[in-house]
Protein backbone atom coordinates (compact mmCIF):
# COMPACT_ATOMS: atom_id res chain seq x y z
CA UNK A 1 0.00 0.00 0.00
CA UNK A 2 1.47 3.39 -1.07
CA UNK A 3 1.19 6.61 0.90
CA UNK A 4 1.69 10.28 0.10
CA UNK A 5 5.43 11.18 0.11
CA UNK A 6 4.84 14.48 1.87
CA UNK A 7 2.40 15.91 4.46
CA UNK A 8 -1.08 16.74 3.24
CA UNK A 9 -1.81 20.47 2.68
CA UNK A 10 -4.28 20.48 5.56
CA UNK A 11 -3.37 19.19 9.02
CA UNK A 12 -6.87 17.78 9.50
CA UNK A 13 -5.97 14.98 7.08
CA UNK A 14 -3.53 13.36 9.48
CA UNK A 15 -3.84 9.79 8.22
CA UNK A 16 -1.73 9.03 5.11
CA UNK A 17 -3.87 8.01 2.15
CA UNK A 18 -3.16 5.00 -0.04
CA UNK A 19 -2.47 6.01 -3.63
CA UNK A 20 -2.30 4.00 -6.83
CA UNK A 21 1.08 3.90 -8.55
CA UNK A 22 0.17 6.40 -11.28
CA UNK A 23 -0.92 9.05 -8.81
CA UNK A 24 1.93 8.40 -6.39
CA UNK A 25 4.34 9.26 -9.21
CA UNK A 26 2.57 12.57 -9.70
CA UNK A 27 3.10 13.58 -6.10
CA UNK A 28 6.83 12.80 -5.98
CA UNK A 29 9.61 15.46 -5.85
CA UNK A 30 10.10 18.00 -8.60
CA UNK A 31 12.58 16.00 -10.67
CA UNK A 32 10.22 13.05 -11.05
CA UNK A 33 7.21 15.33 -11.34
CA UNK A 34 8.72 17.11 -14.31
CA UNK A 35 9.32 13.85 -16.16
CA UNK A 36 5.87 12.50 -15.33
CA UNK A 37 4.06 15.67 -16.33
CA UNK A 38 5.94 15.89 -19.66
CA UNK A 39 5.26 12.25 -20.45
CA UNK A 40 1.51 12.87 -20.01
CA UNK A 41 1.33 15.87 -22.24
CA UNK A 42 3.73 15.53 -25.14
CA UNK A 43 6.10 13.38 -27.09
CA UNK A 44 5.51 9.84 -28.30
CA UNK A 45 3.77 8.79 -25.04
CA UNK A 46 1.20 11.56 -25.12
CA UNK A 47 -2.38 10.26 -24.78
CA UNK A 48 -4.40 12.11 -27.43
CA UNK A 49 -6.75 9.67 -29.07
CA UNK A 50 -8.86 8.68 -31.85
CA UNK A 51 -11.53 7.85 -34.17
CA UNK A 52 -11.76 11.27 -35.81
CA UNK A 53 -10.01 11.91 -39.10
CA UNK A 54 -9.37 15.59 -39.94
CA UNK A 55 -9.84 16.70 -43.54
CA UNK A 56 -7.21 16.30 -46.25
CA UNK A 57 -4.21 18.58 -46.52
CA UNK A 58 -4.18 21.57 -48.87
CA UNK A 59 -4.07 20.73 -52.60
CA UNK A 60 -0.64 20.37 -54.15
CA UNK A 61 0.52 23.47 -56.02
CA UNK A 62 1.78 23.31 -59.58
CA UNK A 63 5.53 22.70 -59.78
CA UNK A 64 5.87 25.88 -61.82
CA UNK A 65 4.23 28.07 -59.20
CA UNK A 66 6.68 30.17 -57.11
CA UNK A 67 4.68 29.44 -53.94
CA UNK A 68 5.00 25.64 -54.23
CA UNK A 69 7.97 25.54 -51.85
CA UNK A 70 6.63 28.13 -49.40
CA UNK A 71 6.15 27.00 -45.80
CA UNK A 72 2.82 27.98 -44.26
CA UNK A 73 2.98 28.78 -40.55
CA UNK A 74 1.81 31.44 -38.13
CA UNK A 75 3.93 30.83 -35.02
CA UNK A 76 7.67 30.70 -34.41
CA UNK A 77 7.72 30.45 -30.63
CA UNK A 78 5.60 29.04 -27.81
CA UNK A 79 3.68 31.35 -25.48
CA UNK A 80 4.21 31.14 -21.72
CA UNK A 81 2.04 28.16 -20.68
CA UNK A 82 1.58 29.15 -17.03
CA UNK A 83 -0.16 32.33 -18.15
CA UNK A 84 -2.46 30.47 -20.53
CA UNK A 85 -5.18 29.61 -18.00
CA UNK A 86 -6.83 32.41 -15.98
CA UNK A 87 -6.49 32.20 -12.20
CA UNK A 88 -10.26 31.87 -11.83
CA UNK A 89 -10.25 28.83 -14.12
CA UNK A 90 -7.35 27.22 -12.24
CA UNK A 91 -9.19 27.71 -8.94
CA UNK A 92 -12.29 26.09 -10.40
CA UNK A 93 -10.57 23.13 -12.06
CA UNK A 94 -7.81 22.50 -9.49
CA UNK A 95 -9.05 23.66 -6.06
CA UNK A 96 -6.19 24.40 -3.70
CA UNK A 97 -3.50 24.67 -6.41
CA UNK A 98 -1.18 27.65 -6.71
CA UNK A 99 -2.61 29.63 -9.61
CA UNK A 100 0.87 30.53 -10.90
CA UNK A 101 1.44 26.89 -11.86
CA UNK A 102 4.80 25.22 -12.35
CA UNK A 103 6.55 25.16 -15.73
CA UNK A 104 8.16 21.84 -16.58
CA UNK A 105 11.74 22.02 -17.95
CA UNK A 106 12.03 21.68 -21.73
CA UNK A 107 14.99 21.11 -24.02
CA UNK A 108 13.73 23.87 -26.31
CA UNK A 109 11.39 26.42 -24.73
CA UNK A 110 11.01 28.20 -28.05
CA UNK A 111 9.23 25.19 -29.54
CA UNK A 112 7.77 23.30 -26.57
CA UNK A 113 6.55 24.45 -23.17
CA UNK A 114 4.31 22.89 -20.51
CA UNK A 115 2.77 24.13 -17.27
CA UNK A 116 1.23 21.97 -14.53
CA UNK A 117 -1.17 22.60 -11.68
CA UNK A 118 -2.03 19.92 -9.12
CA UNK A 119 -3.49 19.81 -5.64
CA UNK A 120 -5.03 17.52 -3.06
CA UNK A 121 -7.79 19.34 -1.18
CA UNK A 122 -9.15 17.12 1.54
CA UNK A 123 -9.56 13.82 -0.31
CA UNK A 124 -10.19 15.37 -3.72
CA UNK A 125 -7.25 15.32 -6.15
CA UNK A 126 -6.93 17.23 -9.44
CA UNK A 127 -4.16 17.58 -12.01
CA UNK A 128 -4.02 19.90 -15.04
CA UNK A 129 -1.33 20.15 -17.73
CA UNK A 130 -1.27 22.65 -20.60
CA UNK A 131 1.33 22.29 -23.36
CA UNK A 132 2.23 24.23 -26.49
CA UNK A 133 4.22 22.67 -29.33
CA UNK A 134 5.35 24.69 -32.36
CA UNK A 135 6.02 22.73 -35.55
CA UNK A 136 7.81 23.80 -38.72
CA UNK A 137 4.64 24.24 -40.79
CA UNK A 138 0.86 23.90 -40.86
CA UNK A 139 1.32 20.64 -42.76
CA UNK A 140 3.66 19.23 -40.11
CA UNK A 141 1.23 20.17 -37.36
CA UNK A 142 -1.66 18.56 -39.25
CA UNK A 143 0.33 15.33 -39.69
CA UNK A 144 1.29 15.26 -36.00
CA UNK A 145 -2.31 15.98 -35.01
CA UNK A 146 -3.64 13.12 -37.13
CA UNK A 147 -1.05 10.67 -35.78
CA UNK A 148 -1.91 11.50 -32.18
CA UNK A 149 -5.64 11.30 -32.79
CA UNK A 150 -5.16 7.78 -34.20
CA UNK A 151 -3.45 6.52 -31.04
CA UNK A 152 -6.69 5.94 -29.12
CA UNK A 153 -10.37 5.55 -29.87
CA UNK A 154 -13.51 6.63 -28.08
CA UNK A 155 -13.24 10.40 -28.34
CA UNK A 156 -14.70 12.96 -30.71
CA UNK A 157 -14.26 16.29 -32.41
CA UNK A 158 -14.67 19.56 -30.50
CA UNK A 159 -16.51 22.04 -32.75
CA UNK A 160 -15.40 25.66 -32.92
CA UNK A 161 -11.99 25.16 -31.32
CA UNK A 162 -8.88 25.98 -33.37
CA UNK A 163 -8.50 24.63 -36.90
CA UNK A 164 -9.29 21.15 -35.57
CA UNK A 165 -9.77 19.78 -32.07
CA UNK A 166 -10.35 16.39 -30.47
CA UNK A 167 -11.16 15.26 -26.93
CA UNK A 168 -11.19 11.87 -25.23
CA UNK A 169 -11.85 10.75 -21.64
CA UNK A 170 -10.69 7.47 -20.12
CA UNK A 171 -11.24 5.78 -16.76
CA UNK A 172 -8.55 3.69 -15.06
CA UNK A 173 -8.71 1.71 -11.83
CA UNK A 174 -5.74 0.70 -9.69
CA UNK A 175 -5.96 -0.81 -6.20
CA UNK A 176 -9.73 -0.14 -6.40
CA UNK A 177 -9.02 3.59 -6.84
CA UNK A 178 -10.58 5.18 -9.92
CA UNK A 179 -8.95 7.99 -11.90
CA UNK A 180 -10.64 9.69 -14.83
CA UNK A 181 -8.48 11.58 -17.32
CA UNK A 182 -9.45 13.82 -20.21
CA UNK A 183 -7.16 14.90 -23.04
CA UNK A 184 -7.87 17.66 -25.54
CA UNK A 185 -5.69 18.12 -28.61
CA UNK A 186 -6.03 21.29 -30.70
CA UNK A 187 -4.28 22.39 -33.88
CA UNK A 188 -4.06 26.09 -34.71
CA UNK A 189 -1.99 26.69 -37.85
CA UNK A 190 1.45 25.20 -37.03
CA UNK A 191 0.84 25.09 -33.25
CA UNK A 192 -0.49 22.20 -31.19
CA UNK A 193 -2.17 22.75 -27.83
CA UNK A 194 -2.42 19.68 -25.58
CA UNK A 195 -4.44 19.70 -22.36
CA UNK A 196 -4.55 16.85 -19.83
CA UNK A 197 -6.98 17.02 -16.91
CA UNK A 198 -7.71 14.28 -14.38
CA UNK A 199 -9.11 13.65 -10.94
CA UNK A 200 -9.75 11.15 -8.16
CA UNK A 201 -11.57 11.09 -4.84
CA UNK A 202 -9.52 9.18 -2.24
CA UNK A 203 -12.39 8.97 0.23
CA UNK A 204 -14.97 7.34 -2.04
CA UNK A 205 -12.34 5.84 -4.39
CA UNK A 206 -14.51 7.09 -7.24
CA UNK A 207 -13.52 9.37 -10.10
CA UNK A 208 -15.30 12.56 -11.19
CA UNK A 209 -17.99 12.14 -13.84
CA UNK A 210 -16.94 12.01 -17.49
CA UNK A 211 -18.79 15.25 -18.21
CA UNK A 212 -16.94 17.08 -15.44
CA UNK A 213 -13.51 16.04 -16.70
CA UNK A 214 -14.31 16.54 -20.38
CA UNK A 215 -15.80 20.01 -19.92
CA UNK A 216 -12.93 21.01 -17.63
CA UNK A 217 -10.31 19.94 -20.17
CA UNK A 218 -12.10 21.75 -23.00
CA UNK A 219 -12.45 24.89 -20.86
CA UNK A 220 -8.69 24.94 -20.23
CA UNK A 221 -8.00 24.25 -23.93
CA UNK A 222 -10.15 27.19 -25.03
CA UNK A 223 -8.25 29.46 -22.65
CA UNK A 224 -4.90 28.19 -23.94
CA UNK A 225 -5.85 28.64 -27.59
CA UNK A 226 -6.93 32.18 -26.73
CA UNK A 227 -3.38 33.23 -25.78
CA UNK A 228 -1.94 32.32 -29.19
CA UNK A 229 -1.31 35.55 -31.12
CA UNK A 230 -3.93 36.22 -33.78
CA UNK A 231 -2.62 35.88 -37.31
Amino acid sequence: MRTLPYPLPHEKCAVPLPLPLALTARLTPVAVLACAGWALTSGPAAPPAADHQPGPASPTHSSSAPSSTAVSKSYTTSPAPCGAVPASTVKSLVPGAKTAGKEIPSTDTKLRRTCSWNALEGYDYRWLDVSFEITESDQAAQKEYEERVKEKSGGGAVPGLGDSAYSVVNLTTEDKQQTREGVVLVRVSNALVIVTYNGSDFETKKAPDTDVINKGAIRAARAAVGVLPKG
